[in-house]
């Protein structure tokens, strides 16, 4: 799979409440939720992100508690991937549950600056920042789990294959 978009950047440990707030919890439309990622930590946030756009953040991306929520907000939010330094794991794989490509990349991070614009091979795990010309790398997604994405998330791939 391939994206390209504008970077949007962000600090170290960005927790699943600066990501959503607990306020939206009751909140089930994704849609709904999209309209509010981010606004405690960036408001203008909506207003700066265009569909295919990828969010580059600092380590521990997505720690705190463990909401689905976080990972659908962005994805309804028109972002198209994820780059960090590194996840907090039940992020990790609720990103990949709901079907959003994220990728580890410290140097990749150090390299892109807010509103540069980027380009991603997650079967090969190649990132060109495009602004600049610089290409990084990260673990290429494995196959099954871009069949994952592709699908649209876990529970939609197991809907695909069980009609098959």
């Amino acid at each position: 799979m391939e994206f390209q978009g504008k970077a949007l950047k962000f600090g170290a440990n960005i927790d699943t409440d600066a990501i959503i707030a607990a306020r939206y919890l009751n909140v089930s439309d994704p849609e709904e939720l999209a309209r509010h990622v981010m606004e405690d930590i960036d408001p203008g946030f909506k207003a700066r992100v265009s569909p295919g756009d990828i969010i580059v953040a600092g380590p521990n991306f997505g720690c705190g508690s463990s909401r689905e929520h976080a990972p659908i907000a962005i994805k309804a939010s028109g972002i198209s991937c994820v780059i960090a330094k590194s996840f907090a794991r039940i992020f990790y794989r609720n990103a990949f549950n709901i079907g959003l490509p994220i990728l580890e990349s410290p140097e990749a991070v150090d390299g892109i600056e807010d509103g540069h614009l980027v380009s991603i091979d997650t079967s090969t795990g190649t990132i060109v920042n495009l602004s600049t010309g610089m290409t990084f790398k990260a673990a290429p997604i494995p196959p099954f789990m871009q069949e994952i994405i592709q699908d649209g998330g876990l529970m939609a791939h197991i809907m695909k294959k069980g009609r098959r």
